[in-house]
């Protein structure tokens, strides 16, 4: 399960997206993961090559896209009333086009334009390419449709537009597809196999961003630490690679350390990690660059190793355990989040006690907590029955939110007294007076904006916080500033 956003909408923005040679606009809208907005990024490319400039008026636009999410129910029927949204703007623009993009159209295909009758294509997470033709087919009065999985693309050879940018952050994706098959999860399904990008066009985005301005990224993947390139194909076929190709094969620990050199006064942040996958020599590059920042996002989904095994996660309870440890040993302060389902197929309450526990131990920043949602076409879904009450998940997700919020406030309280380097991203929800960004932690950190702008590292020393958000006041320009 990969780190969602809020489940909400993002509409584009006009950031470096206009020519004037361009007729035809485009208004495209993101839920669900970061990868999908990372994808927005993609098409909007594709499309700005062919004629598009973006929109963020619905009203305006020619075409209108929508990537979606399809980790839980819940996300998709958001999706499912933006359309009614769009349908209500087309009545009044016939000659608007409206495609389903991402996991989504993945899983539902051709039953997508037979269901909602307003979708003019539909197309998967490796056909974006294909849509300036699958926009023809429209435009010659056919409903288009793209689904199929792909095993080499990496979208590697596009330069992404950068919708809704604050010109500080930006995600590079760096894998596509997961080859984990766990039971509750449908992303190797609609994003299919796993495979990486090569290197040398992951720093040159790297390096093209912070030309343009960029302070930080994000490295993205649907697990990243399983990040694997030894000259192209699929990390299963490594074992009929050449012995050459072995010697040179890039991983994570030296991808990561790749980037760090490459822009020393860049930070770096990626997600998503696999525990199972997570190797000792990441946390000590992580170590060892100072513009690595001290933050992991590292799902567990349950501190019950039989529900662990049930959910085919190939780690213990006690393996991931060890991990933690060895991240505090080496990583002090490192920030750590977790995924959490509660009430999966079968689970007791002996389970959520477990589950309990490890949260007492790890004591997490954060998390991303929901109540167990079957997804048609998993393993969970098509054999276990999803036999744990609806009354009990909501009591269980409940009493996890309760203790997640307690160790969020624990851990805040941490940083009182500390003086420690915060990016300015945008300005205060609470407070046009203040900034807002985040330190290495990944925390949310506000204090007020003085003579500082947008895109400095700054030193701000913690004087107050809550749960979600620490409270500073300015204390010089931060190390990486200079």
């Amino acid at each position: 399960m990969e780190k969602v956003i809020d489940e909400a909408k993002q509409g584009t923005s006009l950031v470096n997206t206009q020519n004037s040679k361009n007729t035809k606009k485009l208004y495209i809208e993101s839920y669900g993961c970061q990868m999908n907005f990372s994808d927005s990024e993609i098409v909007a490319s594709i499309l700005h090559n062919n004629g598009y400039n973006t929109t963020n008026q619905l009203a305006e636009a020619d075409l209108v896209l929508v990537n979606t999410c399809s980790i839980r129910d819940k996300a998709e029927q958001t999706v499912r009333k933006r359309l009614e949204k769009f349908n209500a703007v087309k009545r009044d623009q016939p000659n608007m086009k409206v495609g389903v993009l991402g996991c989504m159209a993945e899983r539902l295909k051709s039953k997508f334009l037979e269901e909602e009758k307003i979708v003019d294509l539909v197309v998967g997470p490796d056909a974006y390419k294909d849509i300036p033709n699958l926009l023809q087919e429209v435009e010659d009065g056919k409903n288009a449709m793209n689904v199929i999985l792909s095993k080499e693309e990496t979208y590697g050879d596009i330069s992404p537009v950068r919708l809704q940018s604050n010109g500080v952050s930006a995600f590079v994706s760096i894998t596509r597809g997961c080859d984990n098959m766990c039971t509750f999860c449908v992303v190797p399904f609609t994003r299919g196999r796993e495979r990486s990008r090569d290197p040398k066009s992951i720093l040159d985005e790297v390096n093209d961003l912070w030309n343009k301005g960029f302070k930080e990224i994000t490295l993205l993947g649907q697990n990243v630490d399983s990040y694997l390139w030894y000259g192209g194909g699929l990390k299963k076929d490594f074992e009929n690679a050449s012995e050459i190709q072995k010697a040179t094969a890039v991983k994570f620990s030296g991808l990561l350390e790749l980037v760090a050199k490459a822009q020393p006064k860049m930070r770096i942040r990626f997600s998503t990690s696999n525990p199972q996958d997570m190797t000792l020599d990441v946390i000590e590059v992580m170590s060892k660059y100072r513009n690595i920042c001290n933050y992991i996002h590292l799902p567990v989904q349950s501190g019950s190793d039989r529900i662990l095994k049930a959910m085919n996660r190939l780690h213990t309870r006690e393996e991931y355990f060890n991990l933690i440890d060895n991240i505090r040993k080496i990583i002090p302060d490192c920030g750590i989040s977790q995924d959490m389902i509660a009430g999966f197929p079968t689970e007791t309450e002996d389970d959520h006690k477990d589950t309990l526990s490890l949260m007492k131990y790890v004591k997490y920043d954060f998390g991303f907590m929901f109540a167990y949602s079957e997804r048609p076409g998993t393993l969970a879904g098509r054999k276990m029955e999803d036999d744990v009450p609806a009354d009990v998940k909501k009591r269980r997700l409940q009493e996890i939110i309760a203790l997640q919020q307690e160790h969020s406030l624990y851990r805040t309280k941490q940083h009182l007294g500390k003086v420690e380097e915060v990016l300015i991203e945008k300005e205060s929800k609470k407070s046009d007076a203040h900034w807002s960004g985040r330190n290495s932690q990944n925390t949310t950190v506000v204090f007020p904006k003085e003579d500082y702008k947008i895109g400095d590292y700054v030193n701000v020393k913690i004087i107050d916080c809550t749960s979600a958000t620490l409270i500073g006041e300015a204390v010089g320009y931060g190390e990486l500033q200079s």
